[in-house]
């Protein structure tokens, strides 16, 4: 028999928000991993906010809902706010019941400094590595590192020279600007809108735009992402970089780094030597400063191999993360957001490996 098409809806649903989820999802695998991580933070919290005044939203509801704007590819808090208004899935990871009310978007703004800053990104990338680590998911002794540009958010029209502060400008949204023929560089001009941001590109014939670089050190096993750094564009920024995720991660004298050509130049080489990491870095055509008996070694090859899964972490922030142009003005704030994405990166891995290691043990 043909079934009534009622327009008449319920007023009352009797089916759980811990029901309608179903048991295979792989948010509910990644859910108990990151309320372990955000309990573990809780003295980090307090130390954020006053004793006093009415009581805030939770931030662990806020950083819940921004994890899920980089695993769901959401453009924009405001965006962000209008899913979690009506995506029982989304409301469920939150923390949120069914008929609570939805926060403003301007929420994360007024919370951006004091939440979502690099220390406390970092602090939250630190707890998921730790709890990869104890998983036994990661290397210690076999790593790759890379870096890749990430678009700010300003244009060419607002590159200009430093000593014009914008008052003489034509006025209007998309106001048009003639700089064809001018001689631009980031030593004479800087952004209006980011000022902090450099032009910059990487190949002979590439575009030039205003630009910032984001660094990565990853373990080979996995593939997992140990350590990040967020800096300004400039020639040196990856070897600098790269140095300072070495050091701040301790790689142990014997450990391999690999990495693309670009990291073939002698300070970088020589630095490694000083460390007694092995440098196992892809070889120039001409002059390289990798020596020939390292690139005859099977270690060399197979860490080469390897070193293409940071790629892949990098295709998907930039992708799926949605960090290949910043929604954020200033190096600080891109430095948290490439964290908590590098952070979501590891979790999704993390989520597809431990079923592994439990069918195994």
């Amino acid at each position: 028999m043909r079934g009534p098409d009622s327009s008449q809806f319920a007023m009352f649903s009797y089916v759980s928000l811990e029901k309608r989820i179903p048991e295979d999802h792989p948010l509910r695998l990644m859910r108990p991993l990151v309320d372990g991580i955000l309990s573990s933070m809780s003295a980090q919290f307090d130390a954020r906010y006053s004793h006093t005044g009415r009581p805030s939203i939770p931030p662990e509801q806020l950083l819940r809902a921004l994890l899920l704007q980089v695993l769901f590819t959401i453009r924009s808090e405001r965006m962000l706010m209008e899913q979690l208004d009506y995506n029982l899935l989304f409301r469920w990871f939150v923390g949120l019941q069914m008929d609570d009310a939805i926060w403003d978007r301007a929420v994360f703004s007024a919370n951006r400094d004091r939440l979502l800053d690099t220390d406390m990104a970092r602090a939250f990338f630190q707890r998921v590595l730790v709890l990869a680590q104890w998983q036994k998911l990661t290397s210690d002794e076999h790593f790759s590192v890379d870096g890749s540009m990430i678009e700010a958010w300003a244009s060419h029209k607002s590159f200009v020279r430093k000593d014009d502060d914008g008052s003489g400008r034509p006025g209007g949204r998309n106001a048009p600007v003639d700089f064809k023929g001018e001689k631009r560089s980031n030593q004479t001009h800087r952004s209006l809108t980011d000022p902090e941001a450099r032009l910059y590109k990487k190949g002979e014939y590439a575009e030039a735009r205003l630009r910032y670089l984001v660094h990565a050190l990853a373990e080979n096993r996995h593939g997992l992402i140990v350590d990040v750094e967020t800096t300004q564009a400039d020639g040196r920024a990856e070897w600098v970089a790269a140095e300072r995720m070495i050091v701040r991660s301790r790689l142990k004298p014997g450990a391999t780094v690999a990495g693309d050509k670009g990291y073939d130049v002698p300070d970088f080489i020589q630095m490694l030597d000083r460390r007694r990491i092995k440098g196992h870095i892809a070889r120039k055509d001409k002059g390289s400063a990798v020596d020939g008996r390292t690139a005859r070694g099977k270690g060399y090859a197979l860490s080469l191999r390897r070193r293409k899964m940071i790629e892949e972490a990098f295709g998907w922030i930039e992708t799926v993360g949605g960090l290949r142009k910043t929604r954020h003005k200033g190096l600080a704030r891109l430095s948290g957001q490439a964290l908590l994405a590098f952070a979501a990166y590891n979790l999704t891995r993390m989520v597809n490996l431990v079923p592994i290691y439990a069918v195994a043990r």
